[in-house]
C-alpha cells in the first residue's frame, strides 16, 4: 500500500523533486473525506457546511436577512466548532517540532471525532435538533483540526478544504505538475461529495460517515508509521 501511495505522491511532482514522501497522496484521501462529510452536513444538517467556512459565512448572512430555508444557529455553530478544532490543532502543533508527527496525531483525533459523529447518526439519527447540533459540532471541529494540520505541512498546491484559490491557479497559471496537483485536489473533493451524497440519499448519513472514518484511520495509521521514517 505504501509503495502505491509513494508512486502517486511522486507523480504529482517533477521526477525526484518530491520532498514530502507519501504526504501528497494522504492529502488526496483527506480531500475525499472533505467531500464525504460536507455532503452529509449540507444534505441533512440544516444546509450547513462543516468544511467550507466561506459558505457558512454567506449562509449566515442569508439567514439573518430572512431566508427561511436556512438556519440561524447551524452556521454559527459550524464556524465556532471549526475554529475550536483549528485552534486546538494549532496549539498542539506548536508543542512539537515534528510537523508530520503532529499531522498523524491530528488525523487520529479527527478520526475519533468522526467516529463519535457516526455513533450519533446511527443511534440518534439526524432529524432532531439535538442530534443535528452534535453532528455539526463534531464534524466541524474535526474539519478544523484537519485544515490546521494540513496547513502546517505546507505541501504546495494540495488543499483539502477550500478550492477557490486552487481553481484560480488551475485556470490562470501555466500547465505543469502544480496544475496536476490542483486538479487532483478538485477531483478528489468532487468524488468524495458524489459518493457522500449517493450514500446519504440511499442509506442515510451513517454510511458516508463510516467511509470517512475508514479513510481517516488509514491516513492516521500510514502517517504515524511514516513519521518515524522521515518519508
Amino acid at each position: 500500500m505504501r509503495g502505491g501511495l509513494r508512486w502517486v505522491a511522486d507523480g504529482l511532482f517533477p521526477t525526484g523533486a518530491n520532498p514530502h514522501g507519501v504526504l501528497p497522496a494522504l492529502l488526496i484521501l483527506l480531500a475525499l473525506v472533505t467531500g464525504l462529510v460536507d455532503a452529509v452536513s449540507y444534505l441533512c444538517l440544516n444546509r450547513v457546511f462543516v468544511a467550507n467556512m466561506t459558505g457558512n459565512v454567506v449562509f449566515l448572512g442569508f439567514a439573518l436577512a430572512g431566508a427561511d430555508e436556512l438556519s440561524k444557529w447551524a452556521s454559527p455553530l459550524a464556524l465556532a466548532s471549526f475554529a475550536t478544532g483549528a485552534w486546538s490543532a494549532g496549539r498542539a502543533a506548536r508543542r512539537t517540532a515534528d510537523a508530520r508527527r503532529a499531522f498523524a496525531a491530528a488525523t487520529a483525533a479527527h478520526a475519533l471525532l468522526v467516529a463519535a459523529a457516526f455513533v450519533v447518526a446511527a443511534v440518534a439519527g439526524h432529524h432532531e435538533t439535538g442530534a443535528q447540533a452534535a453532528l455539526i459540532a463534531l464534524l466541524g471541529c474535526g474539519m478544523g483540526v484537519q485544515n490546521a494540520s494540513v496547513r502546517a505541512l505546507a505541501v504546495p498546491d494540495l488543499t483539502t478544504n477550500v478550492l477557490t484559490t486552487t481553481l484560480t491557479g488551475l485556470a490562470a497559471d501555466t500547465p505543469g505538475r502544480a496544475a496536476r496537483r490542483r486538479f487532483v485536489s478538485v477531483a478528489a473533493m468532487f468524488l468524495g461529495a458524489l459518493a457522500g451524497a449517493a450514500l446519504h440519499l440511499t442509506a442515510g448519513p451513517a454510511p458516508a460517515l463510516g467511509a470517512a472514518l475508514v479513510l481517516l484511520m488509514s491516513v492516521a495509521l500510514v502517517a504515524r508509521r511514516r513519521s518515524g521514517h522521515g518519508s
